[in-house]
């Protein structure tokens, strides 16, 4: 594990151990909320178009952000449920359909209500000991697993920033 990764284990678990589950939905909804505005600010023209060849586009960061929401929200789920859970990935998104941002946005907020009402019916305490595998960050707990996602969220929120600075000094209006 990297320094930065051991510090971002070290705030997943130091804040999952820390908030209640009400403050780790507001942080998630917090970081949802820039990557909407992110995604709002790119033109469904130049949504499916890539700043450079080996880049991502805006529609690409998106199914990626809703699929790998869909695979960690389903984690949090499974260790809820007490069932077995593989290890978590978070991996490229190629070959996607084609979609606007507000439906991939109207895709990523119904799935996250789902998440959310789910996590808001547990025992905040329940399950905290099964964990899942994190390819770089190691064993989460739900709570730790569903700070990643804000974190995921931020992260692709930046990209899609890049994406939309690059996109409008490559194509001016």
């Amino acid at each position: 594990m990297t320094e930065e990764q051991a510090r971002i284990r070290s705030y997943l678990t130091a804040q999952g151990a820390k908030l209640s589950t009400a403050e780790i939905v507001d942080k998630v909804r917090a970081a949802m909320d820039q990557l909407g505005a992110a995604a709002g600010a790119i033109p469904d023209a130049n949504f499916g178009t890539r700043p450079a060849a080996e880049e991502w586009s805006a529609n690409e960061v998106m199914a990626h952000v809703v699929k790998a929401g869909r695979h960690f929200g389903g984690a949090i789920v499974q260790l809820l449920d007490g069932a077995p859970v593989g290890g978590l990935r978070d991996q490229l998104e190629r070959d996607v359909p084609r979609r606007s941002a507000s439906e991939w946005w109207t895709a990523l907020e119904e799935d996250r209500a789902a998440l959310f009402a789910r996590v808001w019916a547990a025992d905040p305490q329940s399950a905290v000991e099964a964990m899942v595998e994190h390819p770089f960050f190691g064993p989460l707990n739900w709570r730790e697993t569903l700070l990643f996602i804000r974190l995921h969220d931020l992260d692709h929120a930046g990209q899609l920033q890049k994406i939309a600075a690059a996109l409008a000094v490559g194509h001016p209006a």
